[in-house]
């Protein structure tokens, strides 16, 4: 039994016990010739040898009952402290007790019990500390002898800072050596956080002395304004310092991420904006316990949209991609953050209806956020009919199917694009928002004309006459009135069924997407250069993929049907003065180690991103980072017209034509013709 014993604690329980009984050992002694002034009387001397093993009986005890003997030794922190500290008082309080029983054999002095336990509580805590101290200082700079110390200055003498000074203090094999901190705050200056002295502003940099030979900086201020710390990197970066950065705020108080997890800042990083304020009662109120389709799932808003669903607990999420490689990934993603039991992964093209048709039927979804696109601009131009199945043609087949199935929202993922379109994957977007509107509006009626019928090829005058008659060539609009629900394609009571809400978001471009120029101009970068640019004026909008997607699902919680929202994009950005600071924050200096060389427009591409058609008119919503377009317009028969005239034909029109038949349908489509 003994030697079970002995087996089941192991060999480092009794190190470990060895090791405190010792300490505490010493303080006992001590403390009797602190009481008696070093002048101890020989009956004193066999009193203290005589409760020495009892006392150090008790204190091991209490020590075992706070699992002091399981800690890690290296490890020590607050909560450490305060269980060495309640062991100690306890087994303090134990050893007064025969006081109150008048026990003589077992009673102690007072005084002797008083410095026993101040002195028991600094022995042990000197002996965790120095067990650390070891461990962080002696043997990480023995495993990291071979790597020359690299000194790096902080930037951000607050919590964040201090915490990653601290780290990388503790860690010397990394090979950072902070020697010095900057801070906005000037009554932070001259005081030293961790014996590393905070030396000035950052705006110093170039000024202090004790810095110029200094080439990294890291920027730990995560709660900061993001036009402050773009200020900062830049500056750094043209002074050719290496720039770095802490996890944003939210991974880090998520727990995602460790402060000492920095990594390289990115444009990313200087052109986000604050964080915006979500009305999450609402978001989760529309997807949790729902069963919900994202569609494009493995793109770059579709996979963010599965990822916040996926944490507002869904009843099932499906994750509908046409591209299994992609699919895998975000899955794979997905189950890693323990989403595997509401998630379910289907590889389906959305102009398969058949394929569709019985998705929704064996799993009845109750919201569909529809992302799915061909959204490359230029590769849409000299292949037009793909753009126009996929983005229009596919958007009203789903859309139609969500409403069969009596889904309750449909939401699609437009474009600013889609604003006086100058290419086609603009065009064929703003052809989606004008059949999904056409769609929502029909559930209203009581009769409906059929969907697939077939007609002469769009062009003629007659058929030209026919769309101006029935549009003011605006196109957008909210809820269309009407008497009563009907729904396509159902054989279900009118009156039976709520209509869906079906409603579109425009927002321009995303930081960081797929297809976008960031991950262009950084491959050019690292091969040297030159960064192409298109045109010197040329300017976008940007906005983060996690904001963007948040806005959507607000857009989604807000929506009654038949709306076309709008997100706030900020300020435009130049792409050359992007390109400038991609150069600058890689440590090289624009016209001498890398130029910039502009291509003149492409096919389609506008010079300026639009936020409206003249005859558009922004309404605020309860959110004042969402806008809501409005109009009176009916867009049924122009939908009409293009999936009975025009649509079936797309595959035998050359370019040109189906971008004329486009400009017919949308007249504010400028196209590009060859």
């Amino acid at each position: 039994m003994v030697r079970a014993f002995l087996k089941t604690v192991g060999l480092r329980f009794w190190v470990v016990g060895g090791a405190y009984l010792l300490l505490l050992a010493a303080s006992f002694y001590l403390a009797f010739e602190l009481r008696f002034d070093f002048a101890l009387t020989r009956e004193v001397q066999q009193e203290r040898l005589r409760l020495l093993g009892y006392v150090l009986a008790v204190k091991f005890c209490c020590l075992v009952l706070m699992r002091q003997m399981g800690s890690v030794m290296r490890y020590f922190s607050m909560p450490d402290l305060a269980r060495l500290v309640a062991a100690m008082a306890l087994s303090s309080a134990f050893l007064f007790i025969p006081r109150f029983f008048e026990h003589a054999n077992l009673t102690l002095s007072r005084g002797v019990l008083l410095i026993d336990f101040l002195l028991s509580v600094i022995g042990l805590c000197a002996l965790r500390l120095a067990f650390r101290i070891y461990q962080e200082r002696i043997t990480a700079a023995r495993g990291g002898r071979e790597h020359k110390y690299q000194a790096v200055v902080i930037v951000g003498a607050g919590d964040t800072g201090a915490s990653l000074t601290k780290e990388l203090l503790a860690r010397p094999a990394r090979g950072l050596k902070p020697i010095a901190l900057l801070d906005d705050d000037a009554t932070m200056h001259g005081r030293l956080i961790h014996g590393v002295p905070v030396e000035g502003s950052p705006d110093q940099f170039a000024n202090i002395s004790s810095l110029k030979d200094v080439t990294h900086a890291i920027i730990a201020m995560p709660t900061a304004p993001v036009k402050r710390r773009a200020e900062i990197a830049l500056q750094l970066a043209r002074l050719g310092v290496k720039v770095e950065t802490v996890p944003a705020i939210e991974d880090l108080a998520s727990g995602k991420a460790r402060v000492s997890r920095i990594r390289p800042i990115e444009i990313q990083d200087l052109l986000g904006r604050p964080a915006v304020d979500l009305d999450n009662a609402s978001i989760r109120n529309l997807v949790e316990h729902k069963v919900v389709v994202v569609t494009g799932a493995g793109g770059s808003i579709g996979s963010e949209l599965c990822r916040q669903i996926a944490a507002l607990n869904p009843r099932r999420l499906l994750l509908v991609e046409q591209s299994e490689p992609a699919l895998f990934i975000i899955e794979q993603e997905l189950i890693k953050f323990g989403f595997s039991g509401c998630i379910l992964p289907c590889v389906a093209d959305i102009l398969d209806a058949n394929r569709i048709h019985a998705l929704f039927a064996t799993h009845s979804p109750n919201i569909v956020f529809h992302a799915a696109a061909h959204k490359h601009v230029y590769l849409m131009e000299r292949q037009p009919a793909e753009a126009i199945k996929n983005n229009a043609m596919g958007t009203r087949q789903l859309a139609e199917i969500a409403i069969a199935h009596g889904t309750e929202s449909f939401v699609l993922v437009s474009t600013d694009k889609a604003i006086n379109p100058t290419n086609v994957m603009g065009a064929s977007k703003r052809l989606a928002e004008i059949h999904l509107q056409a769609v929502y509006a029909e559930q209203f009626k009581t009769a409906s004309t059929p969907l697939y019928s077939h007609g002469a090829v769009l062009g003629s005058a007659e058929t030209s006459a026919k769309i101006d008659a029935s549009t003011d060539r605006s196109h957008s609009g909210n809820r269309a009135e009407a008497a009563g629900p009907y729904l396509l394609n159902s054989t279900a009571s009118p009156s039976k069924r709520k209509p869906t809400k079906i409603m579109a978001v425009r927002f321009g471009n995303v930081l960081g997407s797929s297809g976008s120029v960031l991950p262009i101009f950084k491959q050019q970068i690292e091969e040297g250069g030159p960064v192409t640019v298109t045109h010197p004026d040329v300017t976008r909008y940007f906005m983060t993929i996690p904001e963007a997607v948040g806005l959507i699902l607000q857009s989604g919680g807000m929506g009654q049907g038949g709306e076309i929202f709008v997100l706030d994009m900020g300020q435009p950005v130049k792409i050359v003065d992007l390109a400038k600071s991609m150069i600058e924050l890689s440590g090289y200096k624009v016209g001498e180690d890398i130029d910039i060389r502009f291509t003149g427009l492409k096919a389609g591409e506008k010079l300026f991103e639009e936020l409206q058609h003249h005859s558009e008119q922004h309404t605020p919503t309860a959110h004042p980072r969402i806008m809501q377009f409005s109009s009176t317009n009916d867009f049924s028969k122009v939908s009409q017209l293009a999936r009975t005239d025009f649509e079936p034909f797309v595959d035998e029109l050359s370019a040109n034509d189906l971008k004329k038949n486009l400009k017919i349908l949308i007249p504010e489509y400028e196209p590009c013709l060859d």
